[in-house]
């Protein structure tokens, strides 16, 4: 089954990646995402394992909120609350929680 990564950024996006070394897919939300928008995504995550990785804040928290409703089946990622964010998380950090989910990360990371 292919994988999704939602993330908020496009900085979350490029830390994301940087770890990574599975070729996974990952779709920035930009913030806060539209009824439409986000109905639009459902039907496009619909057969895929997909994965929330938003940042420990209240914009992120609301997003978390959102997907778990309408997207009960997503896996949430959690990044420690002291980093607060995915983009300024260290790597190392980044790296365990996505290998925690069965995302292949590159072994420098680790």
């Amino acid at each position: 089954m292919e994988k999704v990564i939602i993330v908020e950024g496009k900085s979350d996006k490029i830390k994301v990646e940087t770890v990574m070394k599975d070729n996974v897919e990952i779709i920035c939300t930009n913030g806060t995402i539209s009824i439409a928008k986000l109905d639009e995504l459902i039907e496009y995550l619909y057969d895929k394992e997909v994965y929330i990785l938003v940042d420990s804040d209240d914009s992120g928290e609301k997003l978390r909120k959102q997907f778990k409703r309408e997207l009960p089946e997503a896996e949430h990622l959690y990044i420690d609350r002291t980093y607060r964010e995915v983009a300024t998380a260290p790597e190392q950090h980044i790296a365990t929680v996505l290998l925690g989910a069965d995302i292949d990360v590159h072994a420098d990371f680790l």
